[in-house]
């Protein structure tokens, strides 16, 4: 069980996560988090996985099998070239008038799950993710790239942005949800 957990953390942290961040998540003692990721290698570290467990000092990442960077590396210039989706724009509205956000707020807003859009649009330089010493989840916030190419100076030129960035449905939506 510690496993498929540890294994769902690492898939969508998307990055390098110290055991003591791990264990802190998942109130644990640091001992068996680290036999539970020993296990998730001898899993994973294989030639034919296309995904990998890598470590460094005491941080832990699951990433794409260095064998396959070829293909990963033409799916991503593939997902990064071409027009905005319908959701990627959505989810860049939310994040201009309601962020900083949490992934998990996003989610509450759009009602989907948004890792792979939030992924495609920092790999776009649109969006990016802050990490929060306060907070246990990061923050994901409109770059300046994404100003400088809507002609911006602040976010605050956006239309309606002093009505809709505190909205009140919005605001009672967030405060009311578990996240």
């Amino acid at each position: 069980m510690l496993t498929s957990k540890l294994e769902s953390i690492l898939f969508v942290a998307s990055k390098p996560l110290a055991v003591k961040k791990l264990v802190k998540v998942l109130n644990i003692d640091d001992k068996a988090v680290v036999v539970a990721l020993e296990e998730l290698r001898t899993k994973y570290n294989h030639a034919d996985s296309g995904i990998i467990l890598l470590q460094n000092n005491d941080e832990w990442q699951m990433v794409s099998n260095p064998d396959n960077r070829e293909a990963a590396e033409n799916f991503l210039k593939a997902e990064v070239s071409g027009e905005l989706t319908r959701p990627q724009l959505e989810t860049l509205t939310v994040v201009s008038y309601c962020g900083p956000i949490t992934k998990p707020e996003l989610e509450q807003i759009r009602g989907v799950n948004c890792s792979l859009i939030l992924r495609n649009l920092m790999m776009r330089g649109l969006v990016k993710e802050v990490e929060d010493p306060a907070n246990l989840l990061p923050t994901f916030e409109a770059t300046m790239d994404y100003l400088r190419h809507l002609g911006l100076n602040s976010l605050s030129e956006l239309p309606d942005y002093d009505k809709l960035h505190q909205h009140e449905n919005i605001v009672n939506m967030l405060n009311s949800s578990p996240v």
